[in-house]
């Protein structure tokens, strides 16, 4: 049975923090593979000093506090992040709330309160390009620099590249709106994944031989509008299938909406959560004259979508419990 894994928050009383714990500090949207090299120095770090290591990170995400009237398209809310993190082998999370006193606090305040009075750190893993403190002053270097006079370790993870290109969660944006699948999943490690709820729709799919489980996604979502390889988790159950995701203008260009199939497979899943990790892009969203040729085009993605599956049969995020 795995270790339970942590979660402190602004409001956790000192006593319940995990006190002496080597902390990997990024935002972490998408938990890719930058975001695990500095977490595999944690834990590593950790391992060597026989301390817990935790990740450190902020919700909201400061861009969302800095820019409030600017669409942020997430790789991963809150929730789907602390999954990710709980399944790298992490003992746990602080997530800091970042809010107008947050943004204020100096660099050499967010040190000293936060990281060694607060939570007692023993050592820290960045990334070479992360930042903090009001104004950004905070860096990899000025950690270093003060490393010695506190007596701690820290360590700075270096970019990591695919392809002589640096990995980021702004490229991994990119490539989902593009539909570049396989370029995002290289990135992340993993498939992409959303959870969400599954909603009642208009039942088209029933009429079409198709019926699906609808799922309405944030609403800045960038993923490209379009046809895709899905694998559903249901808990600990895994289903294949292909899904929309799009405005159906066949019939009625409305707000963007997940509409998943789940091959082989009967049963009532509204009011449920699934997680949908994306395997791969089939086709962009199409209109079509008339409905015996939206049939055999659906039919035709289901045997591509099968196929796709049938080549990635164990893709899928290792993600963790959070309570």
């Amino acid at each position: 049975m795995a270790p339970q894994f942590t979660v402190i928050r602004d409001t956790t009383p000192d006593s319940a923090i995990l006190k002496g714990a080597v902390v990997a500090m990024g935002n972490f949207d998408g938990v890719h593979l930058g975001h695990r090299a500095v977490i595999a120095a944690a834990l590593e770090m950790g391992r060597a000093h026989g301390r817990p290591a935790l990740a450190l990170t902020f919700e909201p995400h400061p861009r969302r506090f800095f820019s409030p009237n600017t669409p942020q398209f997430r790789l991963t809310d809150e929730r789907a992040k602390l999954r990710l993190l709980a399944g790298t082998g992490l003992a746990g999370a602080v997530v800091m709330t970042f809010d107008k006193a947050r943004a204020g606090t100096s660099a050499q305040d967010f040190i000293h309160h936060d990281l060694i009075e607060r939570l007692g750190v023993s050592g820290i893993a960045v990334g070479y390009d992360f930042h903090f403190g009001k104004g950004r002053v905070g860096s990899p270097s000025l950690l270093v620099n003060e490393a010695p006079r506190l007596g701690i370790e820290v360590d700075v993870q270096a970019h990591v590249d695919i392809d002589e290109r640096p990995v980021s969660s702004s490229a991994i944006r990119i490539a989902l709106a593009e539909g570049q699948l396989d370029e995002a999943t290289a990135m992340l490690g993993a498939p992409w994944f959303i959870t969400g709820e599954v909603i009642h729709g208009e039942k088209r799919g029933r009429d079409l031989g198709y019926p699906t489980a609808n799922i309405r996604l944030d609403a800045n979502c960038g993923l490209k509008h379009g046809i895709y390889a899905v694998r559903v988790g249901r808990g600990a159950e895994r289903l294949n299938g292909v899904a929309s995701f799009g405005r159906r203008p066949t019939f009625d260009n409305g707000a963007p909406l997940l509409e998943i199939f789940l091959f082989d497979f009967k049963g009532d899943l509204y009011g449920q959560s699934l997680d949908c990790a994306f395997i791969g892009f089939i086709r962009e969203e199409l209109k079509f004259n008339d409905i015996d040729a939206l049939i055999r085009q659906m039919d035709d993605d289901s045997a591509r979508a099968r196929a796709m599956l049938a080549a990635a049969p164990g893709a899928f995020p290792r993600l963790g419990t959070v309570d």
